[in-house]
């Protein structure tokens, strides 16, 4: 089987710090593999409330999760402080992908990177909507 390969972009638009958490620890007394999407998770809300949306609202558009990819580069612990970076790029028709690196805020040791690809939709019609010119100017 192929392994999954994430490039990172040589600049990441937003960054945030949240620490690693009792309850995301595993019976190999490391960051679990599930928990490290939830933190992935808190991030990505954190990057669109940093421009002023929601992932319900981003100039009257919601996102839905359409993939993620991973690439785990090292263990992290109870207690150690994770910096996660985005950058949203490959952009088309009706979303983007949302790149993402995870790194020891102290040490800046990689933990893992990834990418999480969204799509936008209009929740009321049901039905997936084009990328908000201005969400993709952010990023031109």
């Amino acid at each position: 089987m192929a392994r999954i390969r994430i490039e990172l972009p040589g600049h990441f638009a937003f960054a945030t710090e949240l620490p690693v958490l009792i309850s995301h620890i595993n019976y190999g007394n490391h960051l679990d593999n599930a928990q490290l999407l939830g933190i992935v998770s808190e991030a990505r809300v954190r990057f669109f409330g940093s421009m002023g949306y929601s992932e319900m609202d981003v100039e009257g558009c919601g996102i839905i999760v359409a993939d993620v990819a991973v690439q785990y580069r090292s263990e992290a612990f109870h207690g150690e402080l994770m910096r996660i970076e985005l950058a949203a790029n490959d952009f088309h028709t009706h979303g983007c992908d949302l790149v993402w690196r995870i790194s020891e805020a102290s040490s800046d040791r990689e933990v893992a990177r990834g990418k999480t690809g969204i799509v936008f939709f209009d929740y009321t019609a049901r039905q997936k909507a084009p990328v908000p010119a201005g969400f993709r100017q952010r990023f031109a």
